[in-house]
């Protein structure tokens, strides 16, 4: 049973919701373990090349998606690199942390807005309601990657990760 997403925009602030059948420990740990995220992470025809996963409160995450799909046009063999720094880690609960887009170096881009996201996970029933508060700078920040299609690359990448859970069970 597919969940569809339910999407709101407050300002700076994109709330992004979807429920999904699997308890909340095995959402976190999809979310926490490399070997999962590289299963499951980025839009459809995109995978994880390089995925170096600190998941602590300081750490850090470095990882490449990269185009992979033929049909994605000028997008295949395309690099997208980003970097999550893990502020505020509760199990089975919430992940708090800045995502920004970088180079393979691991250095933030000062022309590309950074987004605070809350991930948090609510179990009821032994499904889990999956809630991602993402905060931008300012309105315009957040328009700049709606614009490039982030609603889109979230969807697809939660219907991976829907897909990878069941793979699980």
């Amino acid at each position: 049973m597919t969940t569809k997403m339910i999407s709101k925009v407050e300002g700076n602030v994109l709330v992004l919701e979807r429920e999904f059948d699997a308890p909340k420990e095995m959402i976190f740990k999809a979310f926490s373990e490399a070997e999962h995220l590289k299963r499951w992470w980025g839009p459809r025809g995109w995978e994880l090349t390089v995925c170096d996963l600190d998941f602590r409160e300081g750490g850090a995450w470095h990882y490449c998606m990269k185009g992979v799909d033929e049909n994605l046009g000028d997008f295949f063999g395309f690099e997208s690199w980003g970097k999550a720094v893990y502020h505020n880690i509760i199990q089975d609960e919430k992940i708090e942390y800045t995502d920004y887009f970088s180079d393979a170096e691991g250095n933030e881009s000062p022309d590309m807005p950074a987004t605070l996201s809350t991930v948090m996970f609510h179990e009821q029933d032994g499904k889990t309601k999956l809630i991602n508060r993402a905060e931008y700078d300012t309105p315009e920040s957040l328009k700049t990657v709606l614009d490039m299609g982030m609603e889109q690359g979230i969807t697809e990448t939660w219907d991976r990760l829907e897909e990878y859970i069941t793979s699980l069970k």
